[in-house]
């Protein structure tokens, strides 16, 4: 009897799920406050709910984009992730979406903002956004930043002298890397008390991150939001600890806690967590990247070994200290281009998610208010007619600015983001000693790509990893 009634009590809330699925498509597909008769943008939308999600990531995405792009032009219409969308790969059209904060908002599906926080910057905009954004680039401006040098290069060099004489998988190592950064620039470098725990509970959170949005136990989506909670809990604290010691901190929490700020303990423990998300794995993947790039280009590898060298000669001309120093990454323009080749030729971040605020009439078509609009950066970084050769790896391409709104590795607007000052300051410090002291070679498959959600070599780039002799 038991039983039964649990199972009958199963079967209501599925059907009420399934109702409200459908009445949610029933009124993205149809809407209702249409205030003229131009059509949509071309497409297709596939099946209602799923639509044609499984079709993009069970296959290369960029692909599934490309394939739209021959058929429909340069817009058009699908449905991804339970949402209707309109996609876009013309790079003013893209800056249009980008920089009209009165017409789309930034957002991710639901359950992207469960799982990061609601209260993320990412993921608002007015007044709340532009504090947010404030404390953020306060935190990162070069003259904060400057001062991190040396705690960088030394969580650089214990990272590298630990894969010494090893097969690592360069994407991990990497993600080791960059938590560590990212977990100094938030918390400071006397924070250790707490940061195993951080790092075993953001773990267990991004293994959901691209699962489907099924809040159940035993699937990855439920694991992820206790680990979620667990973060939170970890954060408070931190916080708590702070309030009692009452002491003066210049790191980014610092800066989240200050009485000018007014943020609450749940605003500041989200978008700590979704801080750690932007810094962590978007800088591994290009780092990893690089690694490949450089790798396959023994001519480039060699120029950038000669300008670190320049660099490592003038300190012993000088008798200066032989640890870095801001001046010293501001005195590396190949390795600058290497990094923004990689940011243009990986494309790690494929799109990103707007919404319409309203009703939008745009070259022709109509963007329902409340649908999603992608734009392709990866497209639009590919295009021939942005860049000659688009599938090769040319630093010097970044000789000369590229043309306007082609390049959009942090985005645009008010939303692009506020960390590349930070997140480039760690891969050069990071590449000016993998460089000049270690030699590497790749293991296995070399040009397949996985997505998870962020575009990487294959297997994560296994590699062989040894000191220079």
């Amino acid at each position: 009897m038991e039983l039964t009634t649990i199972f009958c009590i199963f079967l209501s809330f599925l059907s009420i799920l399934l109702l409200n699925l459908l009445i949610k498509t029933f009124f993205f597909f149809f809407p209702s406050n249409v205030k003229t008769q131009l059509p949509l943008p071309p497409g297709t939308m596939g099946w209602p709910y799923i639509g044609e999600t499984f079709q993009m990531y069970s296959q290369d995405p960029n692909v599934f984009f490309a394939t739209k792009i021959k058929r429909y032009g340069s817009m058009f219409k699908s449905h991804i992730l339970g949402y209707p969308c309109v996609m876009i790969s013309n790079p003013d059209a893209a800056k249009f979406v980008l920089t009209k904060a009165q017409l789309f908002k930034p957002t991710f599906p639901d359950s992207k903002e469960r799982m990061l926080g609601k209260q993320a910057i990412f993921f608002h905009q007015g007044a709340y956004h532009a504090n947010l954004r404030k404390l953020v680039l306060r935190t990162f401006t070069p003259e904060a930043i400057k001062t991190l040098v040396p705690d960088i290069e030394s969580i650089a060099q214990n990272c590298l002298r630990s894969w010494q004489g090893k097969l690592i998988t360069t994407f991990l190592e990497m993600k080791s890397y960059t938590i560590n950064v990212a977990l100094l620039t938030i918390f400071g470098k006397d924070e250790t008390l707490n940061a195993e725990d951080l790092k075993r509970w953001y773990y267990t959170l991004e293994r959901g991150y691209n699962s489907m949005p099924i809040n159940l136990p035993g699937t990855l989506f439920h694991k992820a939001m206790k680990a979620r909670k667990e973060l939170a809990d970890t954060v408070a604290q931190i916080i708590s600890t702070r309030r009692k010691t009452k002491q003066e901190h210049n790191d980014l929490l610092g800066s989240f806690m200050s009485e000018k700020a007014g943020l609450t303990d749940e605003q500041i423990a989200d978008n700590i967590i979704g801080v750690i998300f932007a810094a962590r794995d978007t800088t591994a993947t290009v780092l990893t990247w690089i690694v490949k790039y450089l790798g396959e280009n023994p001519s480039v590898l060699e120029a950038a070994t000669e300008e670190h060298e320049s660099i490592l000669r003038c300190k012993e001309e000088s008798g200066e200290e032989m640890g870095l120093n801001w001046s010293d990454t501001k005195n590396m323009p190949l390795t600058s281009r290497i990094i923004q080749e990689t940011l243009r030729i990986a494309s790690i971040l494929s799109f990103t998610f707007r919404e319409a605020i309203e009703d939008v009439e745009f070259q022709g078509y109509l963007i329902p208010k409340g649908w999603k609009v992608l734009p392709l950066f990866r497209n639009i970084h590919h295009s021939p007619d942005n860049f000659k050769e688009p599938e090769k790896f040319d630093p010097s391409r970044f000789e000369v600015a590229p043309k306007p709104n082609t390049f959009m590795p942090f985005g645009n607007g008010t939303h692009a983001c506020p960390g590349n000052e930070i997140a480039k300051l760690e891969m050069l410090v990071l590449l000016h000693h993998l460089i000049t002291k270690y030699r590497w070679s790749t293991v296995g498959a070399k040009n397949g790509i996985q997505y998870g959600p962020f575009a990487l070599p294959e297997n994560g780039l296994p590699m062989t990893f040894y000191p220079k002799k």
